[in-house]
């Protein structure tokens, strides 16, 4: 063990200055990162309920396709839908990035739906089928609200994990913050400070995307776990 250790050359780890002087470089990036975070997960947002609703309809070809597409999202890498897309089917790099995001995300929240629709009183469904309300409208406006309340702390983490996973768009050339950070560490050759960096950016960003859950949690008056 000592032989290894000794082999070993211990960098300096965080060069201060640098890592100061590259914050404005890398929050070039920012706008892309945000951008692509907003609207894949609005996207995610739109086609992961409409997967819900597939899921919990007595169609059998749409409930078992709508369970194979989040079976199939949820086990695969998002760095490799990320590739099809972009290498598969010749996307540019940009709209490449928000189809995978989208794709990959809604499978995650349309879970999430599913089981808030579950966690709604069946009663709640009885009394509105009992005033003669069509299915369309006693979703919209009876179970969507109420299962929307509920969802809203792990959409949350699913929010929290687009935002960190954008810097996998990195490595089909978006210049994002990643990539910002990536060729100002190639540039000045320290990747560490670099890499240290744009950690505790990240990291920054997502502190504040949990204030604003839970100022909407204390808002909507969901109780905490």
């Amino acid at each position: 063990m000592s032989s290894f250790l000794s082999h070993l050359s211990i960098p300096n780890f965080f060069n201060a200055p640098l890592a100061f002087s590259s914050i404005p470089k890398i929050m070039t990036g920012f706008p892309v990162s945000i951008g692509l975070t907003i609207i894949s997960f609005i996207l995610a947002l739109i086609l992961g309920l409409f997967l819900t609703l597939a899921q919990m309809s007595h169609f059998r070809l749409l409930h078992w396709a709508a369970r194979a597409f989040i079976s199939f999202m949820r086990g695969v890498p998002m760095l490799v839908i990320l590739f099809v897309v972009y290498f598969g089917f010749s996307a540019s790099a940009l709209p490449a990035a928000v189809i995978s995001f989208t794709l990959n995300c809604s499978a995650f929240v349309s879970e999430v739906f599913r089981s808030s629709f579950l966690a709604v009183d069946k009663g709640q469904w009885e009394a509105a089928y009992s005033l003669g309300l069509p299915y369309s409208k006693v979703v919209r406006k009876i179970v969507f609200p109420q299962a929307f309340r509920i969802s809203i702390p792990a959409l949350g983490n699913i929010l929290l994990d687009l935002f960190k996973g954008t810097s996998l768009a990195a490595m089909i050339t978006v210049s994002e913050m990643f990539m910002q950070a990536q060729i100002v560490a190639g540039a000045n050759q320290d990747y560490m400070t670099i890499y240290i960096m744009i950690a505790i950016i990240y990291w920054f960003f997502c502190w504040l995307l949990t204030i604003g859950q839970t100022s909407l949690e204390h808002h909507l008056a969901i109780p905490e776990n």
